[in-house]
């Protein structure tokens, strides 16, 4: 079993979702007591968002690049951001080590795209859905991404980070949130990618207006896919 890294606490909320996923994963595949090995690195997540507000993308990059590294000397044969927002500096990242970074905007797509999914609506921080980033990564999949209104992206962004990155969960944030998914329904979209790691914590992608594709369980799967691989590939053999 290859050793997985994690650049979590962004917000750890989601982390210890990505840890459980793993896990899981991992002793439904193997059996018995078997259970995932995982390096971590859990930043302070107030310096990360201090960083965003600022605009200093570059700092953020060589922080969670100092990170990667870290993960890397500890015997980690890839690595996690476990964060949507953050891939907005990801070949930063990627570039400053030598194992590979498994993105998550890409193995998204592949889940998109393996689907049938065409014009995906996008629920984000402001940051991921506003930057462009995501969208011209998933445009190289051949997907055309669209996001809600400027009302919409506000109401998002709030939500994710005054409530859910506390663990708040509410109902009406919740209804809020399938009020725009089936807006985006009427409006053409195919389905909708809970592009924040902390969206899972409020909306189940099996019960939405849309086919639902949570990221935060899709790059989990993908660590898992290449932690196992040689071994099964191995008994398989």
């Amino acid at each position: 079993m290859r050793t997985i890294g994690l650049i979590g606490g962004m917000s750890f909320e989601s982390t210890t979702v990505y840890y459980q996923m793993i896990n899981e994963a991992v002793r439904t595949r193997l059996g018995g007591l078997h259970s995932a090995k995982i390096v971590l690195h859990s930043v302070d997540f107030q310096e990360i968002v201090d960083l965003q507000k600022a605009g200093r993308w570059d700092a953020a990059a060589a922080h969670l690049g100092k990170a990667a590294q870290g993960l890397e000397r500890a015997g980690a044969d890839c690595a996690l951001i476990c964060t949507n927002t953050m891939h907005l500096v990801a070949d930063e990242v990627a570039a400053a080590v030598r194992i590979p970074l498994l993105n998550i905007i890409d193995e998204t797509a592949k889940a998109l795209s393996a689907a049938g999914v065409r014009r995906p609506l996008l629920l984000a921080t402001r940051y991921t859905m506003e930057q462009g980033f995501y969208a011209r990564r998933m445009a190289a999949h051949g997907l055309a991404m669209t996001t809600p209104g400027e009302a919409g992206r506000t109401v998002v962004h709030d939500v994710i980070f005054d409530e859910l990155c506390a663990g708040i969960v509410r109902d009406e944030s919740r209804a809020a949130f399938l009020d725009l998914i089936a807006n985006a329904k009427d409006e053409g979209c195919d389905a909708v990618i809970l592009g924040c790691t902390e969206i899972c914590l409020l909306l189940d992608p099996d019960a939405l207006p849309l086919p639902g594709f949570d990221s935060t369980a899709i790059h989990a799967a993908a660590a898992v896919d290449f932690a196992l691989a040689e071994g099964m590939k191995a008994a398989a053999e």
